[in-house]
């Protein structure tokens, strides 16, 4: 089993972004000797710290602080649910371990309008981890978490067309940087650079490759996943992992229009390198309309640049993500719908679609993969239906990684 150069830590050793990182354990591993023939991760995002829910538990405007400490809670209890009987991997077997607890982003909330610092959302995403998460690998060995960022970090980090208190602060970019690419100088609030310090990285384990973006795959990012395809073996199935869904609000990439900055008018959050390039097409708009219509543009282009890409890497057999939250499995098509790729969608604890209005609908995904046979299913955990906030199991989808 190959293993990638960059080590990944446990989040339970997580420090304040301004200490120094904790001492490195060994990449995530079985004992050696052990059959490998099943890998198992958990799926959530949007946690949103610095928000409050309209109502939760019979208590109103509750802080995100409150409501993610429940999930990490719920998250606990999955090694002893038994799995359903739904002829998907591992039906009707106990969870048991997971090899990662996996975070699709927005772990701030960006600070606008009296949202608190991404400085104390960092420590308290932090905290829940570090102090609340039980569950363990096949190691023994405390699940390790894995986490990409949202747009609302990466704003926070350089800024945004409406009022931020304070206008940046790039902590929750440092302390992901940090910890999942754990570079030889950390970076600090004062050296991090967004337009160099991407986050992105990958995992192997099972004979899956996992490979995680930054935001979404626009074409900077697929340079840098060509490069980390490129030592995968073909017959290796990748499992990729942004924040962003496939189909790519046109917001998020870097203003076209002169100077290429971040401003009310036209409303780019310039969170992708990639210049945006729909907008410039004859009768969509023009400097004085964009920001207003902005919302109503489709990134087919840009989109499109993904759909070749997929295609030239066949081993691409899945896609995770969050943004725009809620539990779906579907096939993404493409603009021109020339691809069939399986996409799986993940709900928020604070800004679910369906579950901000009814927290019986809040849920995460438990993935199993059956490494032999080559098949991967996605099961939604409801995880605060129950008076006793036991987790039931929802839907389920059952793919091919072949």
């Amino acid at each position: 089993m190959r293993f990638p150069s960059v080590r990944c830590l446990v989040l339970s050793a997580l420090l304040p972004v301004a200490a120094p990182l904790a001492a490195q354990r060994p990449i995530h591993q079985r004992p050696e000797g052990t059959p490998v023939s099943v890998v198992q991760f958990i799926f959530t995002s949007d946690a949103h710290y610095g928000l409050k829910r309209a109502s939760f538990r019979g208590a109103v405007n509750v802080d995100a602080h409150v409501v993610n400490a429940a999930l990490v809670a719920a998250i606990n209890r999955v090694a002893w649910l038994t799995l359903p009987a739904d002829s998907g991997v591992r039906a009707g077997e106990k969870v048991g371990a997971v090899d990662y607890v996996i975070d699709g982003g927005d772990i701030a909330n960006r600070s606008e309008a009296g949202v608190q610092s991404a400085s104390a959302s960092w420590r308290q995403f932090v905290f829940d981890y570090q102090h609340h998460l039980t569950l363990r690998g096949p190691d023994g060995q405390r699940t390790r978490v894995l986490a990409i960022p949202g747009n609302h970090d990466v704003s926070n980090a350089v800024g945004f067309y409406r009022l931020m208190q304070p206008a940046k602060d790039a902590s929750s970019m440092v302390g992901l940087f940090n910890e999942m690419l754990a570079p030889t100088k950390p970076r600090t609030t004062g050296t991090y650079d967004y337009a160099r310090d991407k986050v992105h990285f990958s995992r192997e384990v099972g004979g899956v490759h996992l490979s995680f973006v930054n935001v979404w795959p626009d074409s900077a990012e697929r340079l840098w996943l060509a490069h980390d395809l490129a030592a995968v073996s073909p017959n290796v199935p990748v499992l990729l992992f942004a924040h962003d869904q496939p189909a790519v609000e046109a917001k998020h990439f870097t203003n076209p229009n002169p100077p290429f900055d971040i401003n009310s008018r036209d409303r780019f959050e310039n969170l992708l390198a990639e210049r945006f390039k729909d907008a410039l097409d004859p009768g969509v708009g023009d400097d004085q309309t964009l920001g207003p219509t902005l919302k109503n543009i489709t990134s087919d282009i840009e989109q499109r640049g993904f759909v070749r890409f997929v295609r030239e890497h066949p081993a691409i057999k899945a896609y995770f993500h969050g943004n725009s939250n809620y539990h779906e499995a579907y096939v993404y098509s493409g603009p021109d719908g020339d691809l069939a790729l399986n996409v799986f969608r993940a709900d928020s604890p604070m800004k679910g679609a369906k579950s901000s209005k009814d927290e019986k609908l809040l849920s995460f995904e438990v993935v199993s993969i059956d490494t032999r046979a080559m098949r991967m299913t996605v099961r939604e955990c409801l995880w605060n239906s129950r008076a006793d906030h036991v987790p039931v199991w929802g839907a389920s989808t059952t793919v091919s990684l072949r």
